[in-house]
């Protein structure tokens, strides 16, 4: 039997994030910023998935227990065409296309396109983790200055 998200009693983070998404005319659920992410995660109420490359999570770090679906792949980031079916292959066990899901990105654009493709699929609870993991380039041309997951001080680990 298929959950209906109206049926669902979503926390309050998601609950906004629906709102900010719906009134910015986003083509998936929302954005939490990455300690919202983390506090749902630690929760049990959200899977977060990690969609960078296998060389930017062995080289630059990634999440501990974080699940992993590269939205591209390689050192030219060429699109994985088969992101979707991977994505629904790995939430199986976690509720696949009605698991709360929040994917990570370095930055959160990557992850706001894996987001609406996988919405586009079906995927009805997909969140994009604003920020990322490095978070964005500043003035000096720099990541993780101002925002991001590491910024924020969130468990990381590096290969």
């Amino acid at each position: 039997m298929s959950v209906e998200v109206e049926d669902l009693v979503l926390p309050e983070a998601l609950e906004q994030a629906r709102a900010h998404a719906a009134e910015a005319g986003w083509p998936y659920a929302g954005g939490v910023t990455p300690p919202v992410a983390w506090q749902l995660v630690q929760q049990g109420k959200a899977v977060l998935v990690d969609v960078r490359s296998g060389e930017e999570r062995k080289f630059v770090g990634h999440v501990p227990e974080s699940l992993h679906v590269a939205w591209a792949t390689g050192t030219a980031l060429t699109r994985n065409p088969r992101f979707v079916r991977e994505l629904e292959a790995r939430l199986a066990k976690d509720g696949g296309k009605d698991a709360v899901v929040l994917l990570l990105c370095r930055s959160g654009k990557r992850s706001a396109l894996a987001a609406e493709a996988a919405a586009k699929a079906g995927f009805s609870q997909v969140y994009n983790v604003l920020e990322g993991f490095e978070g964005e380039i500043d003035a000096q041309q720099h990541r993780g200055g101002a925002d991001g997951w590491r910024f924020h001080g969130l468990p990381w680990v590096q290969d």
